[in-house]
């Protein structure tokens, strides 16, 4: 209960939120809140209330963190669901908003809503005052409707959503379908820096002295006192015994001092020869305090030793400074030579040292990190770095994959920004450093109120609200189970190069839908507002209800294999948005084209051929049916049709549907469904007619393309306000 005291030491668990009152030598492990791997210390001092909302405060203790050493008394201000952990299971429990995917087809689907709904009462209104069959035009009006449904896209959807996901599960990527498309949408990727960008595994990068040069010694005394080291070895200790070459043959181990988190270091005395030495290994700030000389190479390779003066210790410094702004993790190597008799080592041993010089680590880049980045960037994929590591690893590491950082946000400067100054800032910034769970969903959440389609990848308990935030969320197969439940995708292995996969794939997805989207829209509105405009000026319906239904049938069946056809290349390069109005610009422009050839048709038929009413809906359904069918040849790619060859599933099915079409009154089922055989002469003039209009169609998409009226919605782009 908020208001108890409890005791903490090694090896507890911390039950709840609080301030720390008293504190002795206190370090505990908080990777599940921060993401950060080594152990922080933590300080009994006064804290403010709000202060609890940010783990990496170094007053107080969170519930989900782990003792690692020291004692420490703790005042309970928080518990269960107020804790900071509890609050990251309670955004778990939050719907979703919308995804980019979601939100496009609720708009695409009212734009359909609305042409229907005002063609169809169009319809209707005029058809009552003119006195038609109140019977007939409800039937009518019905059969527009559907046929202006664009009822095959679920379908579509469905089908191009499962092809892209079994091409990512040989990519080892599986998780849920609607995720692919969201990956094709998307124009930030926000990203761990540990174990994404990097290996995750610290490597001894160089050997220095005090002046900066390389040095062997260096590595053998790292080497000495991390081999004899009997306590729990960290990461870097593995990083130097990694190395090969270096011989301890004659030496033996005498004592030792253990690791201390209050030192910051740990002694090894061993033996050589009868010569006894004391090998210190610590945090190099506290390290150069205790040096009373350092080393140099002679002339001859021998290393020297020189009092370490005000001077030394400066150049000391410089050097260490300059390490770690470079990002590298340093750690100071220095050693004293006792007497023979020396049998144990103390802490009071540890002064008057001689410094040796640096050893120097890094995490490295992933091999493969700059490449994909690579790719990403080309892709249109602004990559940013949310990290809970500081401003200078961060910057060396985002440096080496090719990701440059030209602003950068900490976690204490987002604290200060409200929600309106953040969506600037974080659309200029490439990196954000030392930030809680809580401030990467703000950064995302400023992200995607900027108009983008945002996706994290994340792999720890702290990234959990962050993936259930994000549009797509990308987490790995080795991730805590509450982050691969958040997640929209999982990456069975653990590699970048697998996402720009998958936003090629869900770019290729979202092409397909479009074309049939585009189609349908342009054309059956053509087609529809042809049937309404006939069917005001002609003394019978131009085509009889079941007529439109099969119409529709046919066209439907034609369109199936839009899922596996081609994309061309252009399709993938940018991400699309689902656009309303680009759709229907498009519409406006190719559906009167439809309109015009149908009614040149209409003319046709009564003029020259003198068609009754079933000669007149035989004609204009064949027409119909070719010109719906054969116009996904001009409208599924933007260069010349022939330039672009579609897969040769939907050329087949095209041609076989068109065929049916002209077959179909020759057959027994025409009389029931109320056409007649045409004669050869209607057949060419369908043909002609269709012919012509195809190439009216793929001019006045190329006029479209090439206009301003082929603009989509514009997309900030994330590197500026």
């Amino acid at each position: 209960m908020p208001g108890d005291i409890v005791r903490l030491s090694a090896g507890d668990l911390v039950p709840a939120d609080g301030r720390l009152v008293e504190a002795r030598d206190f370090f505990v492990r908080q990777s599940a809140l921060t993401g950060e791997s080594f152990p922080v210390e933590k300080h009994a001092a006064d804290l403010e209330a709000a202060a609890l909302e940010a783990a990496d405060v170094t007053n107080a203790a969170f519930m989900g963190s782990s003792v690692v050493s020291g004692s420490a008394t703790l005042l309970v201000c928080r518990t269960g669901p107020d804790t900071l952990l509890g609050s990251i299971a309670d955004s778990l429990r939050e719907p979703a908003g919308p995804t980019a995917f979601e939100r496009g087809t609720r708009q695409f689907g009212l734009l359909i809503l609305r042409m229907t709904f005002a063609l169809v009462l169009f319809i209707v209104f005029v058809h009552l005052l003119a006195e038609r069959p109140l019977h007939q035009t409800f039937l009518f009006a019905v059969a527009l409707a559907v046929g202006l449904t664009p009822e095959l896209l679920p379908m579509i959807v469905s089908v191009t959503l499962a092809r892209g996901a079994l091409r990512m599960a040989a990519r080892k990527v599986v998780k849920r379908l609607a995720s692919i498309e969201n990956m094709g949408s998307m124009d930030v990727l926000c990203t761990d820096k540990t174990g994404t960008l990097t290996e995750a595994a610290i490597r001894l990068e160089r050997h220095v002295d005090a002046q900066g040069r390389e040095s062997r010694r260096v590595l053998e005394l790292a080497y000495l006192n991390s081999a004899f080291e009997s306590g729990l070895r960290s990461p870097l200790d593995d990083a130097i015994l990694a190395q090969r070459g270096v011989d301890l043959t004659n030496w033996t181990k005498v004592d030792e001092v253990p690791f201390g988190f209050e030192r910051r270091r740990v002694s090894v005395l061993a033996e050589r020869a009868g010569q006894r030495l004391l090998v210190v290994k610590g945090a190099p700030e506290d390290m150069l305090r205790l040096c009373a000389a350092a080393e140099e190479a002679a002339p001859d390779g021998s290393p020297a030793v020189r009092p370490m003066d005000e001077a030394a210790r400066q150049q000391a410094a410089a050097s260490f400074e300059a390490l770690s702004r470079q990002g590298f993790r340093v750690l100071a190597i220095a050693w004293r030579a006792v007497p023979a008799d020396h049998a144990h080592a103390v802490v009071g041993d540890e002064a008057s040292l001689v410094l040796c010089g640096f050893a120097v680590f890094l995490d490295p880049p992933k091999a493969d990190a700059a490449a994909a980045i690579g790719k990403l960037r080309h892709s249109h994929v602004h990559v940013k770095v949310l990290t809970g590591d500081n401003e200078w690893v961060t910057r060396h590491v985002c440096e080496q994959v090719g990701l440059p950082v030209k602003e950068l946000l900490t976690g204490a400067q987002i604290e200060q920004l409200d929600d309106a100054a953040l969506a600037v800032r974080a659309q200029r910034a490439d990196a954000f450093c030392r930030v809680s769970p809580a401030q990467k969903s703000r950064i995302l959440g400023a992200l995607r109120r900027r108009g983008h389609v945002v996706g994290f990848l994340g792999d720890g308990v702290n990234d959990a609200p962050s993936l259930h935030e994000a549009d797509v969320g990308i987490s790995v197969d080795s991730a805590v189970d509450v982050a691969k439940d958040a997640a929209d995708m999982i990456l069975v292995e653990h590699d970048v190069g697998v996402l720009h996969d998958g936003v090629v794939e869900g770019r290729r997805t979202f092409a397909n839908v479009m074309k049939y989207v585009m189609m349908a829209t342009s054309s059956n509105f053509g087609n529809m507002f042809s049937m309404a405009g006939a069917s005001l000026i002609l003394p019978f319906l131009p085509m009889l209800p079941v007529q439109i239904l099969l119409n529709n049938l046919l066209y439907d069946a034609s369109e199936i294999p839009i899922p596996l056809d081609a994309v061309d290349p252009e399709e993938v390069r940018r991400p699309h948005d689902w656009d309303p109005d680009f759709i229907r610009r498009f519409m406006l422009t190719l559906g009167p084209v439809s309109s015009v050839f149908d009614f040149a048709m209409f003319w046709v038929l009564l003029s020259v051929f003198h068609a009754d009413a079933v000669l007149f809906r035989t004609g204009w359904f064949i027409e119909s049916v070719a010109t719906q069918v054969l116009v996904i040849f001009v409208i599924r790619t933007r260069a010349a049709p022939w330039r672009s060859p579609p897969a040769a599933g939907l050329v087949a099915t095209a041609l076989a549907v068109v065929g049916l079409a002209v077959l179909l009154p020759f057959t027994p089922v025409a009389a029931p469904l109320g056409f007649t055989a045409p004669p050869a002469q209607l057949l060419l003039a369908v043909a002609a007619l269709a012919l012509a209009y195809l190439a009216c169609a793929e001019a006045a998409k190329r006029w479209f393309y090439r206009s301003r009226h082929a603009v989509p919605r514009h997309r900030r782009s994330p590197g500026r306000a």
